[in-house]
């Protein structure tokens, strides 16, 4: 679980470090720049790589006391 983790660096470094080599305006992904097209996407991948250590974390497996 603790390797599965370090996932969620992914897309901090895309959004890092993908601006200083993708800092281009063509191609166009949809009508949006590449740039911003590729920002997008790390903010979308940030929402499904938590979703992913969320489901594969074995403690909200167990069920809570109290409820």
């Amino acid at each position: 679980m603790r390797h599965l983790r370090w996932l969620a660096v992914l897309p901090f470094l895309g959004m890092l470090v993908g601006p200083y080599f993708l800092n281009r305006v063509e191609p166009f992904i949809l009508g949006l720049p590449f740039l911003l097209a590729w920002l997008v996407f790390c903010v979308l991948a940030t929402s499904a790589i938590m979703a992913l250590i969320y489901f594969t974390d074995p403690q909200n497996r167990t069920p809570e006391e109290g409820r």
